[in-house]
């Protein structure tokens, strides 16, 4: 059995187990035994905290760890410009660190092997440190230590939809870590735990309130700031800032205005004074995550102004203080008329923003999701990447299961999250990735990167589903460096949370490499979306928002299924892309097959290239999803003498319910498009 003992499901991927490498231990043992962390900071002693509990764990020693060098140390941590660093780092290596870069460097020093952690500032320190301790719990030899490495991205940033009430929007493992009844949480060291998760893979930023801003959370800017300022001191600590998702209308809402005009004078002071008040108590706080105009929250179109406007007037009250004005890009009609076929919600956010591009101040950034509709399993790349030039921007992800099964149901997202990042939007040409807009490297920037919906709560193992902890990994490692391959971000996260046992790796590495293939599997088809239960998004009803309000509209009858979005057909969404993707969006045959359904309108007797129709394509790949879910079964059982007995249990008790839900989701979409299209299945299985 291995060594994981019940309960470690909460230390995720930080369980700093005994390294089982015998031979490797003893070396490891000997060289860590002194290590000198300079400094006494708040953030100095996280790493002083950090090493003691990994090197105890990984290693079982007690390392002498000191401010000043101990005798015959064999490790330093310690910035770029302090000695010894200075006489065995090169100048050319310290010149290619950035401000949150670090260096691991073994080197010979006074005639012993030492090891060198450096940084330009303590964040890099920090983070090179948790490279380190990664490193030794994945076995790697010492002579393989040596790494440079920085963030490929200035904004690495965690987005908590929690409420006051302890509630957390499409949050799926328990209540918020930070809040319960509207009052701060008494267990403020799991709040600790979470900084230190979120160090530990160099994310940096963290919105601690939900951005649907409610009564009690406006209040969070005035007589519950104290509540902010207690996460804040704890997430300094380890190089976290603070931000707040904040209501557009809070003048009116806490009864001070009668007007949220972004253009009144006294509105633009009300928020300048606000501002003053939130960096007198939180000197380093971030600024602030605005939802403005979107499912019925207020915004500047209230007052007949646009968002430029909006954003402009709360970042001129951040910029004295060097705050960041963050607005998302999510705005669009949610009262459609299903009847109207021009109107396509896909196209709302490019409609409402390219017309504002370089109208935006230096500290305004655009929070864009990564599709154009809201984070379904499937769905093409928003043309506002690349679109926008003059803009800063950053790539909106969302961790949290919403659309992908909330939690009950695995589903690995990394391997979408790279689809995504690899995409081409010709913008400046070919190679003008996503991953190349997000670090800054095609469309000049003065703020990019990254911001993911958390799918952290109050259970035990923090993300309900033990295995969706991946998924919160992934987008970290990610986040740092958006170039990193799927398979070996699977790899980090396994050897780090179950250990280095090869079958392991194998059988784990298979179920979530294959599990989002699986999801979109057994439900909606070929990036057409949606077909969820309205409101809390779980679970099979083909027609739920058919008929809605919400712009969801997969138009299936009995001849076909899909929403025609062709400049020359349909409502012109294709064209919002540069023409090499919008040419090959615009052709039913060119166009990749996975998104057929959401730019085009296809009959069931569409052959596709596998020769298969699309109604066959539709029931065998249900057949499939739920086969595939058996087969996860199958090799989790396979592995369960090398897994904690809690964990085993667990993660099959949620195979077991994906395993229903699933053929739930076949029946359910095989029995609708049978009876719409009339056309039985070839293979004569059982549709209802």
């Amino acid at each position: 059995m291995i060594e994981r003992s019940p309960g470690n499901a909460y230390k995720c991927w930080l369980t700093y187990r005994r390294l089982e490498d015998e031979a490797l231990l003893q070396e490891y043992q000997g060289k860590f035994k002194k290590i000198l962390v300079a400094g006494k900071s708040p953030v100095m002693i996280s790493i002083r905290e950090e090493l003691q509990a990994g090197l105890e764990g990984i290693l079982g020693i007690e390392a002498v760890i000191g401010t000043e060098a101990p005798a015959e140390a064999t490790v330093y941590i310690m910035k770029t410009d302090q000695e010894p660093v200075n006489k065995v780092v090169s100048a050319e290596e310290i010149n290619k660190l950035t401000e949150e870069g670090f260096l691991l460097k073994t080197a010979v020093l006074q005639d012993k092997e030492v090891l060198i952690v450096t940084g330009r500032s303590e964040r890099g320190l920090l983070y090179g440190t948790f490279h380190l301790l990664r490193q030794l719990q994945m076995g790697k030899e010492f002579s393989s230590l040596d790494y440079l490495s920085n963030p490929g991205s200035p904004l690495r940033m965690i987005n908590h939809w929690d409420n006051l009430d302890g509630s957390i929007e499409r949050g799926y493992a328990g209540n918020s870590i930070f809040y319960e009844g509207n009052e701060l949480t008494a267990n403020l060291e799991r709040v600790k735990d979470y900084a230190r998760l979120v160090a530990s893979l160099g994310l940096n930023s963290v919105v601690i309130n939900n951005v649907n801003v409610h009564q009690e959370e406006t209040k969070l800017i005035t007589d519950r700031l104290p509540m902010v300022k207690t996460i804040a001191d704890i997430f300094r600590n380890y190089g976290i800032v603070t931000f707040l998702s904040i209501n557009f209308a809070s003048p009116v809402e806490l009864g001070d205005l009668d007007t949220a005009d972004p253009l009144a004078e006294d509105v633009k002071r009300w928020w300048k004074d606000k501002a003053a008040e939130i960096y007198a108590e939180i000197p380093d706080f971030g600024g602030f995550l605005v939802k403005a105009d979107s499912e019925y929250r207020p915004g500047p179109f209230t007052y007949n102004r646009d968002h430029a406007d909006g954003a402009n007037m709360l970042a001129e009250a951040l910029e004295p203080f060097g705050g960041i004005l963050i607005w998302r890009a999510f705005v669009y009609n949610c009262r459609q008329d299903w009847r109207d076929l021009e109107t396509d919600r896909a196209k709302a956010a490019y409609d409402t923003f390219m017309p504002l591009d370089g109208k935006f101040k230096d500290n305004v950034i655009i929070q864009i999701k990564n599709g154009p509709m809201d984070f379904q399993v499937r769905e093409p790349v928003s043309p506002l990447f690349g679109g926008l030039k003059k803009t800063n921007q950053i790539l909106e992800l969302q961790i949290t299961q919403e659309y992908t099964g909330q939690q009950r149901h695995l589903c690995y997202l990394v391997p979408q999250w790279k689809e995504i990042l690899e995409f081409d939007t010709y913008a400046e040409g070919k190679g003008s990735t996503i991953s190349k807009i997000v670090t800054g490297a095609v469309i000049p920037q003065k703020h990019y990167g990254f911001a993911a919906v958390s799918n952290i709560g109050n259970d035990e193992n923090w993300t309900g589903h033990t295995l969706a902890q991946a998924n919160f990994y992934g987008y970290g490692r990610l986040a740092w460096d958006p170039e990193l391959p799927a398979e070996e971000i699977t790899e980090e996260w396994i050897r780090l949370t179950f250990g280095n046992d090869p079958d392991l790796l194998k059988t784990i590495g298979k179920i979530l490499l294959n599990s989002w293939e699986t999801y979109e599997n057994y439900t909606s088809p070929l990036g057409i979306g949606w077909m969820v239960k309205p409101n809390h998004h779980y679970g099979p009803d083909v027609d739920g928002y058919e008929y809605s309000l919400w712009g969801t509209y997969h138009r299936a009858d009995h001849f076909g299924i899909g929403v025609d979005r062709t400049v020359k057909y349909g409502t012109g969404y294709v064209g919002q892309y540069y023409p090499e993707n919008a040419e090959k969006y615009e052709s039913m045959e060119k166009c990749p097959e996975e998104l057929l359904l959401f730019f085009h309108r296809v009959p069931y007797t569409y052959r596709l290239k596998s020769g298969k129709t699309l109604i066959q394509h539709i029931y065998d790949t249900h057949f499939e999803g739920v086969e595939q879910v058996e087969e996860m079964i199958k090799d989790w059982q396979g592995i369960k003498d090398k897994i904690d007995d809690e964990t085993y249990r667990h993660v099959e008790e949620r195979f077991n319910i994906q395993l229903e839900h699933a053929k739930e989701w076949r029946d359910v979409i095989n029995s609708y498009f049978y009876r719409k299209s009339g056309i039985p299945d070839e293979l004569n299985r059982k549709i209802y």
